[in-house]
């Protein structure tokens, strides 16, 4: 099963994508897009 999850901020959203299998867990992606709505936005 894959999760997503999501936590936006004011400014800012982070996000981290997980692949649950039984007992493990393994992080597939994760990012952070912040100063968002500016000029000086940025996905990392």
């Amino acid at each position: 099963m894959k999760i997503l999850i999501l936590n936006c901020g004011s400014s800012s959203v982070k996000y981290e994508i997980f692949d649950i299998n039984g007992a493990s867990e393994t992080v597939l992606s994760s990012g952070i897009v912040e100063e968002v709505g500016r000029g000086s936005s940025s996905l990392t």
